[in-house]
């Protein structure tokens, strides 16, 4: 018990920002390319109440977190909702709406790992100071929903991604996959398939991240 209170204390922070800055990203993409729908029903926002699914935020990490001993953890938010008809060009502003929400938690990875420089670069933190396994749990939380959500099954924003690259007659067939998507995924991750997918797209994200604070850590040094 001790350790899930622990676990949670420290990645509460980071899963409701990332969480609540990649459905916000949504929604204010969706905006700017043309369909209102998420900001007039409110989805535009930085509140984190907004955006958590009862269910699919906390009972469901929860649930999975007692039957696996920690070993598999998996949650979502509430859907923005998005009227790609409303959208200036529907197929090719559906693919930036979509990736707005991956870029949030790129951007977000890059600042928890700039808090972490801050706190070791302070030396009065040590490894297991709360402050750092928070920071180090928001790089974790943001790659992890980076990578995820890159894959490209719809809904997730992979899939529509793809769907926007696809040609008119492919995308079409592609996108029937839809309503099946999340099972398919569900399986994928059971069967631990995706994480041929997770591991090198975090790598990847990872390495670019290193790269984007070189310069400061050459400065540091």
């Amino acid at each position: 018990m001790n350790d899930l209170i622990q676990t949670v204390a420290v990645y509460a922070l980071p899963v409701l920002f990332a969480i609540t800055l990649h459905e916000a990203a949504h929604a204010y993409a969706a905006k700017y390319f043309g369909d209102s729908t998420a900001y007039m029903m409110g989805r535009m926002s930085l509140n984190p109440i907004k955006h958590v699914d009862p269910f699919g935020t906390i009972l469901i990490p929860i649930l999975l977190y007692f039957s696996t001993g920690g070993a598999f953890l998996f949650g979502y938010a509430k859907p923005v909702p998005i009227n790609f008809g409303q959208l200036r060009k529907p197929k090719r502003d559906m693919a930036w709406v979509a990736l707005a929400g991956p870029a949030a938690n790129f951007v977000m990875a890059l600042i928890w790992l700039l808090v972490l420089i801050g706190l070791k670069v302070s030396g009065q933190q040590g490894e297991q100071d709360f402050f750092v396994l928070m920071a180090r749990a928001g790089i974790l939380t943001n790659l992890v929903m980076f990578a995820f959500n890159l894959f490209p099954i719809p809904p997730l924003d992979g899939g529509r991604i793809l769907t926007s690259l696809l040609p008119n007659k492919y995308a079409y067939k592609f996108a029937q996959i839809e309503p099946y998507g999340f099972f398919i995924v569900m399986a994928l991750v059971l069967l631990k398939v995706l994480y041929f997918w997770m591991t090198p797209v975090m790598t990847i994200a990872s390495s670019a991240l290193q790269l984007i604070v070189s310069p400061l850590l050459f400065l540091l040094n």
